[in-house]
């Protein structure tokens, strides 16, 4: 692989071209023999994480080898992560940190790989969006389909004109018929899952650094039902002694919101609103037998404990509050995506507790140039664990 890095230097807000500014970083990876294919850019999942690095042996991440067949491949560190200006610890006026994160959506992602695609001279180029990465490709769709060629969606084709309630209403459907899955796959756990939950209410579960850990922050290692492997990994943390130091790093290596990384909490929920406020969603529609001493595990339900309970995030706690009462512009336009002539193909995980099947299916019918394929075979991860076959059966629908 031949690596090039890119760095430049774009607007905080790409409406103010003389306001702030901070850095956006790429790496350009081609094959020795591949320095004139096209781009195919990578928009990673999140919100709020770098893209991934590449290695060759074994070739990591799994789709780069069969993408570098055909394309060179862009690794764009969306903005305030990876090796682009970062967003650290909050500000004495969390107003004005709510003000900057503003600015780190989708829309202000799509701007920056805009720039990026300038700078390499590319007059149009492909995407891969993979979870949060393919909220990113629809909204490039809606606003610059010019720029593109091709476009792959990976369990991120996201509802269109949806208020956040209803996202997040169906995604507590789907994580509860994971957990009734994960029982039924492995009875013998839930006595085990009592016990551990009784004894965080005693207050007897501890995380590595001393800080005990709530029932409802313990609920939240559901997040891994939604992944390919993650009933197993779960059954195997149900297995260790609960006082073990093994258990106690990996239950909170689990869980989806922490202080490693506190933008993908701060920012969360907003990537959800197809326009208005969030006002913390998950919360307010949390069903019944999810809420107080219930069993049911939560996945990647953002919710305002989460500032409490976690104690390195507890310094974003008013940042968060600014976030969930911001009045957020609309992402995507259902006239313009019905207009859109670009070949696209998506990948829909039937099971997908993070971006429901049946709004995607509903997102696809949208578009005149969308091929897709619905499969139970892989949870949220698909890409992940089996990434050349994905990407290649994606590109043959793509090109029929």
């Amino acid at each position: 692989m031949r690596l090039t890095d890119h760095v430049m230097t774009v607007p905080l807000d790409h409406d103010r071209a003389d306001g702030p500014t901070i850095e956006v970083y790429a790496r350009e990876i081609a094959a020795d023999d591949g320095s004139d294919r096209p781009y195919l850019v990578y928009l990673q999942g999140g919100p709020g994480h770098e893209a991934p690095r590449p290695s060759s042996r074994p070739m990591s991440p799994s789709w780069l080898g069969r993408a570098l067949r055909d394309y060179r491949v862009v690794m764009l560190d969306q903005r305030g992560t990876g090796r682009s200006t970062p967003y650290g610890s909050p500000g004495p006026d969390p107003t004005a940190d709510a003000e900057y994160l503003r600015h780190f959506r989708a829309d202000a992602i799509v701007r920056d790989a805009e720039c990026l695609r300038e700078h390499l001279g590319a007059r149009r180029w492909t995407l891969l969006g993979q979870s949060f990465g393919g909220y990113c490709a629809l909204h490039y769709l809606s606003v610059l389909p010019d720029s593109l060629r091709e476009v792959f969606f990976t369990g991120g084709l996201p509802p269109v004109g949806l208020a956040t309630d209803s996202v997040y209403s169906a995604a507590f459907e789907m994580t509860r018929v994971l957990n009734h899955r994960f029982h039924r796959r492995f009875p013998r756990d839930a006595a085990r899952l009592a016990e551990l939950l009784d004894r965080c209410d005693a207050g007897e579960i501890r995380s590595p650094d001393g800080e005990p850990i709530s029932r409802r922050l313990m609920r939240t290692v559901g997040a891994v039902l939604g992944m390919n492997g993650g009933a197993e990994k779960l059954h195997h943390l149900l297995e260790l002694d609960f006082a073990a130091p093994a258990f106690r790093h990996d239950a909170v290596a689990m869980m989806p919101f922490d202080a490693r990384n506190p933008l993908y909490a701060v920012v969360h929920e907003s990537s959800y609103a197809d326009g208005g406020a969030t006002r913390w969603s998950a919360e307010r529609v949390q069903p019944e037998d999810f809420r107080g001493e219930s069993l049911l595990l939560t996945a990647e339900h953002l919710f305002p404990w989460h500032f409490e309970d976690v104690a390195g995030l507890r310094p974003y706690r008013a940042v968060a509050e600014a976030i969930a009462e911001h009045d957020w512009p609309r992402l995507y336009d259902a006239e313009v995506l019905t207009g859109v002539d670009v070949p696209c193909a998506a990948v829909i995980y039937a099971d997908d507790p993070y971006v429901t099947r049946q709004f995607s299916e509903e997102t696809a019918d949208l578009l005149p140039g969308m091929r897709r394929w619905l499969t139970d075979e892989y949870l949220h991860n698909g890409l992940g664990i089996a990434g050349d076959h994905v990407l290649d059966r994606l590109i043959g629908l793509v090109r029929d």
